[in-house]
């Protein structure tokens, strides 16, 4: 009479065998170490960020008191922002925003700096200014504001950064200037490779093409 064995157990006897298998092993591993490089393989590079412009030679002065351009900025890729001291409207949040880039730029200090034009040259001098980086917690070896005579800081704001800048006028009982709110990136070879709002998920894009900028310069 021929025994029949239940199905269950027929599995069970097969699981076990594959288990004990050294070629089930060996291929099991194969197949963890191949699986991400081939999907590493299929993913595609994000395209090069486009050059949107180039930002002129220019020295300012910092919140030192002491001359700061683009020479000082040359082989880094740096983030330039646009503020006044007195402004209660955008700066606020803007420099709070910028404040959370420098933490997350600490990695790449020796690559990467942090630039803040003040729009309101005539109040906003060296002391001001160093005040201002004092309540930032700014690291001055990443993070430094600057400011130049205001014909110097328009035709540079206007015209190299591709920025609006507007005349001072009364805002209630405060003054204010008319600025932009962006943050403008900038390679190492003092070309413009984006705007950036203060939004979050603009701020992600931002520090992602940071490395991106980093990392080909790093590999040509």
């Amino acid at each position: 009479m021929e025994t029949v064995i239940p199905s269950g157990k027929r599995n069970h006897h097969l699981i076990e065998k594959m288990v004990s298998s050294k070629l089930f092993w060996a291929l099991a591993v194969s197949f963890l170490f191949a699986f991400p490089i081939l999907k590493s393989i299929q993913r595609q590079l994000p395209d090069p960020l486009p050059v949107l412009g180039n930002v002129p030679d220019f020295t300012f002065t910092n919140e030192n008191g002491r001359p700061f351009g683009s020479r000082d900025l040359e082989g880094k890729v740096y983030l330039a922002n646009f503020i006044f001291t007195s402004c209660q409207t955008v700066c606020p949040k803007l420099l709070e925003k910028v404040k959370t880039v420098q933490h997350r730029m600490r990695g790449v200090i020796d690559r990467a700096a942090i630039v803040s034009f003040s729009v309101d040259p005539e109040n906003d001098t060296p002391e001001v200014l160093y005040a201002k980086a004092r309540e930032m917690n700014a690291n001055p070896n990443v993070w430094r504001f600057l400011t130049a005579p205001l014909e110097d800081t328009k035709k540079l704001l206007v015209d190299g950064f591709k920025v609006p800048l507007g005349e001072k006028e009364l805002a209630g009982n405060v003054l204010d200037v008319a600025h932009s709110n962006k943050l403008v990136l900038v390679d190492q070879r003092g070309q413009i490779r984006g705007y950036y709002s203060t939004e979050k998920d603009d701020i992600n894009k931002l520090m992602i093409d940071v490395g991106l900028i980093i990392n080909a310069k790093k590999s040509i």
